[in-house]
């Protein structure tokens, strides 16, 4: 077990200080596999919400404002050496409370200290432009480019350590100061990286992280102190987050939901898209927003191809999520297994065929914990329910199509757009088919691959902006245009 996870209930971090919740109380936080607490975590409320504001809003004015591009560069990289000598740990963070694969785990806290060092590249890139301008007056114009100010940054459970650094790291590498909001069913790797954050050397202050439940974020939306809101999660949150950041009119970016089309034309190299069309989605137990969850298949090859990606998921062994032999852990919670059960159960009463899965996993030490066996439905239609609405589980839908166009069609009839795949030895069919899909990001010939260097972000009811790529960091500054009269 983690060291971590001993002694008393679990502070907020504020104003680089471990505290209570003024209010004194606590919810637990649950281990997935087994049902057990493993921790109790601080509820911070709004009252907690105004101490932490304050706090990044002096440091942003305070000491923080004087670090240099290269003192924060350094800073991002000693985060990324101390995420690297921890990463066990941080992994198993992830795992025992959300139910992440160990092994997925710690290939991501690989991912995040990689990123880290990209931004604290990023860090020392940061720059204006020269403007030729044609005013009448003799006038040299330029743009400087500043931190934003204070950040509030509120995280989805499905990948607490990603979330937490991909929200924090850009707010280091610009200059501006940060109030995390992490899930309350993904706090421990949160806390655990603000500690590191001070060890790095980051000021009392610069990273606050608050634990607790919905009215936690609320507070930070509304809050006529924050200068910027980053949100990752459902689309329902990301609306009432819009709506009560309004009245102050701050910057938001909102990285919503999705429904992705997955397409395997009767070209493809079927060995391939097998594995990666299961994995699309049974990756994570397909808590995964970008999860490709419809699947379209060429007619010509749908039904072998979607019995070998049911067997395929048959073959992933299901269990505690700390065994490195695990694939497929648990739902994070009753509250999300509930939710992808209703789904597993309405898709027959809609009409959908049960390929493979569909039910719980009881047995053994599994018993206790919110197990559910890798499922596909086929004969589905696209109006139902379970084609159009984000289930958040291992849930596959299978299309047959006839053609191009009409699989295009069908893959943007969506409110979301995300994300979405191709698979094809075409090298024009996969051209093609990338610019007329709706979506933030395409995968051809593979599903998932992620890089700082490259935005990810959606359209439609999937948000707005971009996390990754040079958009990641302009998303936390703001550009002043000068006007200096030479002549």
């Amino acid at each position: 077990m983690p060291a971590s996870l001993s002694g008393g209930p679990k502070k907020l971090l504020i104003g680089g200080e471990w505290v209570d919740a003024l209010s004194g109380e606590t919810f637990p936080t649950l281990n997935p596999s087994t049902g057990a607490v493993l921790a109790q975590i601080a509820m911070a409320d709004e009252a907690d919400v105004d101490r932490a504001v304050a706090a990044a809003r002096a440091a942003f004015e305070g000491p923080w404002s004087r670090f240099k591009p290269a003192e924060r560069q350094r800073i991002l990289l000693r985060l990324a050496d101390l995420v690297e000598r921890d990463g066990d740990e941080l992994a198993m963070l992830d795992t025992l409370e959300m139910g992440r694969p160990i092994t997925d785990s710690v290939r991501v806290a690989g991912i995040v200290a990689r990123g880290l060092r990209h931004f604290a590249g990023m860090a020392t890139a940061i720059h204006g432009e020269t403007l030729a301008n044609s005013h009448p007056l003799d006038v040299l114009s330029y743009t400087l480019k500043e931190p934003v100010g204070v950040v509030g940054a509120i995280i989805p459970w499905n990948g607490p350590l990603f979330s937490a650094a991909w929200k924090i790291a850009p707010a280091l590498a610009t200059g501006c100061t940060v109030v995390l909001k992490a899930a309350e069913d993904g706090s421990l790797t949160p806390l655990r990286f603000g500690a590191l954050c001070l060890e790095a050397g980051v000021p009392p202050g610069v990273v606050n992280v608050l634990t607790g439940f919905g009215a936690v974020g609320a507070a930070l939306s509304r809050h006529p102190d924050v200068d910027k809101i980053t949100f990752t999660g459902s689309g329902e949150t990301g609306r009432k987050i819009i709506e009560a950041s309004a009245a102050t009119a701050k910057r938001v970016t909102m990285e919503l939901g999705g429904k992705s089309p997955n397409i395997v034309f009767a070209d493809a190299d079927l060995d391939l898209a097998v594995q990666g069309a299961a994995m699309a989605v049974f990756s994570n137990c397909g808590q995964v927003c970008a999860a490709g969850t419809r699947l379209f298949v060429e007619r010509s090859i749908h039904d072998e191809f979607v019995a070998r990606v049911a067997e395929f998921g048959k073959t992933l062994k299901i269990g505690i999520s700390n065994d490195p032999e695990t694939r497929l852990g648990p739902i994070v919670s009753s509250r999300q297994f509930d939710r992808v059960t209703s789904y597993m159960a309405l898709g027959p009463e809609e009409g959908a065929r049960v390929v493979s899965g569909g039910t719980r996993v009881t047995e053994g030490e599994l018993a206790n914990g919110w197990f559910v066996t890798p499922t596909v439905f086929s004969e589905v239609k696209d109006d139902m329910r379970i084609a159009q609405e984000e289930i958040f589980g291992p849930v596959i839908c299978a299309f047959p199509f006839d053609d191009f166009d009409e699989v295009i069609t069908r893959a943007n009839a969506t409110r979301f757009g995300l994300a979405g795949g191709v698979w094809t030895r075409d090298i024009t069919k996969a051209h093609a088919a990338i610019r007329r899909i709706r979506a933030g990001s395409i995968w051809v010939n593979h599903y998932m691959a992620m890089d700082p260097a490259v935005p990810f972000g959606g359209y439609k009811l999937s948000g707005y902006g971009r996390e990754g790529g040079t958009e990641h960091i302009e998303a936390y500054l703001n550009t002043k245009g000068v006007w200096i009269r030479t002549g």
